[in-house]
């Protein structure tokens, strides 16, 4: 992959979809869902136009969708307590990350990136005068707090934590909230903490926020989406959990970037959070994952760590080859097998390769199936 100013070239992940195109290759390469939204989400947006919801919203957001946020919160399993002043409306999770940063950093203050991480991190602390200090997982992707604990320094300005992460599916418990608290605590360190995958937690588990640290709420912002709660990643609409004291530092920023987001889509996400169920759509995405995992068993490729939340899958591809990158390895995958994915060296800064590959699984079911039958006959 190609640098620029210092990182790679990430029009590789939409060449990865297009080369599956081209190829008509099953396309499990990138977090894009493929199924339909709720009939009910459609109904709302055309309501939202009826009622000509199509001029700015204020600042803070739609206050309908900001009351929705408020009781969708305090239903969770882990319930969420805020207030109206602690809700921003924001076009996108990207667009939380940029302003959270230019709210918070001076120029060639550091900020931490657990790695293996979105590739948007360490390009939206440079252009906000930062320094990027990469934490690199083992190959168990769990945090080692000494390891954690040696990237902080003086400089260090913020940590970015996204959990369930992407790539791999690992999730932050009460207690690893708890643990990195006790490293900050002392020192004047943000934290970003991206959680939009929070309702894909598998297996039982429940999503615990950063938020509900008593302590870190106060120095936290928290990114949520909807595009991906609800399938619906173009009609960007997010939402930003943070004090009062950092929302005015957000919104400051905020006014000069991107004023407002989607209007007819907040109006119609206010209406549908009344209705919504988040368990429907857990209960279908682990059914994906299950499917996945159960399938890929019949070929040579490894999962060895289980996807504990969001969307992805990780697996060990030396038992097809010793020899070839992990770039390498996807481009023949997607080219030569017909299965597309991404290569984890992507989701790093500093690694030319890996042993593993990414899959997605926000698929139809029967595009998973046909997928995971290809490989077993022809790997």
């Amino acid at each position: 992959m190609e640098n620029i100013y210092g990182f790679n070239q990430y029009t590789f992940f939409t060449e990865m979809a297009e080369l599956a195109s081209k190829h008509n290759s099953f396309d499990l390469s990138l977090g894009l869902p493929d199924f339909d939204i709720d009939d009910r989400l459609r109904e709302y947006l055309k309501e939202a136009a009826d009622l000509n919801h199509h001029n700015y919203e204020p600042l803070a957001g739609n206050p309908l969708l900001i009351k929705s946020i408020i009781d969708y919160n305090l239903k969770r399993v882990n319930s969420l307590s805020i207030q109206e002043q602690e809700v921003t409306i924001v076009p996108c999770s990207t667009f939380a990350l940029y302003t959270s940063l230019k709210s918070i950093l001076n120029q060639r203050d550091e900020v931490i990136i657990i790695q293996p991480s979105y590739y948007t991190y360490a390009p939206s602390i440079v252009m906000n005068g930062g320094i990027p200090v990469y934490y690199n997982l083992e190959n168990d992707f769990a945090i080692h707090w000494d390891l954690l604990e040696n990237c902080i320094s003086e400089k260090t300005k913020a940590i970015i934590v996204n959990s369930p992460q992407n790539p791999t599916g690992k999730i932050w418990t009460k207690s690893d909230w708890e643990k990195l608290y006790e490293l900050i605590k002392d020192r004047e360190i943000y934290l970003i903490s991206e959680e939009i995958y929070d309702i894909y937690y598998y297996d039982g588990a429940t999503h615990y926020s950063s938020y509900l640290h008593p302590e870190l709420k106060k120095r936290t912002f928290c990114i949520f989406s909807f595009g991906k709660m609800f399938h619906a990643t173009g009609w960007k609409v997010s939402y930003l959990l943070a004090s009062e004291e950092l929302t005015k530092k957000f919104r400051c920023h905020q006014q000069y970037i991107s004023y407002s987001a989607n209007a007819p889509g907040q109006y119609a996400i206010a209406k549908y959070l009344e209705v919504y169920d988040p368990s429907e759509n857990q209960i279908l995405m682990q059914k994906k994952r299950d499917i996945f995992n159960e399938m890929i068993k019949e070929t040579p490729l490894v999962v060895e760590k289980q996807c504990e939340g969001a969307v992805f899958l990780i697996v060990n591809f030396r038992a097809v080859s010793k020899t070839k990158s992990d770039v390498e390895f996807s481009k023949w995958l997607t080219i030569e097998k017909k299965v597309a994915c991404l290569p984890l060296s992507a989701f790093y800064n500093s690694k030319q390769n890996s042993d593993y590959i990414r899959f997605s699984f926000a698929k139809k079911d029967e595009v998973i199936i046909q997928a995971l039958e290809h490989l077993r006959k022809n790997l």
